[in-house]
């Protein structure tokens, strides 16, 4: 259920964007652990394609970068490593992501990471009035505008998508079939 603003849940990613005046809106919705994104849509009432994951990807040791993706979509590692600039990258283990971000599985967010890694937004943002990302735990996002996200996070937008994948393909993969 959407709320406004209000003092009583403020996460870092919210004071982080209230420090930069940006408009956002958060919503919540129940969930103990992180299934999917595609489940998160769901709780929210919102269409998958609103919604944006964050990956993060190692190119040499210790080179961390972030992604900023449709959920439907999957990163493109090779376009993703041009446009950084870099070699190769490969996606970090998931045991990997609270030592790199600060942030756990379902709730890491590019906004307010350990450290400021440099983050792309797939440039299907660009073309949006809003988006929805995690705001940094579990049940709980953000909707702002991409402009906004890659104000805050230092980004770039750039087409880094490999391909999409249907809602009906990920709700196959969900169910085992």
């Amino acid at each position: 259920m959407p709320k406004n603003k209000d003092k009583e849940i403020k996460t870092n990613v919210m004071r982080i964007l209230d420090g930069w005046s940006v408009d956002y809106r958060y919503y919540t919705y129940e969930c103990g652990e992180f299934i999917d994104a595609l489940h998160t849509a769901r709780s929210l009432n919102q269409p998958p394609e609103k919604l944006y994951k964050t990956l993060v990807t190692e190119g040499a040791p210790r080179q961390y970068y972030v992604f900023v993706i449709p959920i439907a979509m999957e990163l493109d590692l090779k376009k993703a490593a041009r446009v950084v600039g870099t070699k190769s990258l490969a996606m970090i283990p998931v045991k990997d992501i609270n030592f790199v971000t600060g942030y756990i599985r379902g709730g890491c967010t590019s906004i307010g990471m350990k450290k400021k890694y440099p983050t792309v937004i797939d440039s299907s943002a660009n073309h949006r009035k809003s988006i929805i990302v995690s705001g940094g735990r579990i049940g709980l996002q953000i909707e702002l505008a991409p402009e906004d996200l890659l104000r805050v996070t230092s980004a770039q937008f750039a087409d880094v998508v490999a391909g999409t994948i249907s809602v009906g393909e990920m709700e196959k993969s969900q169910s085992g079939e």
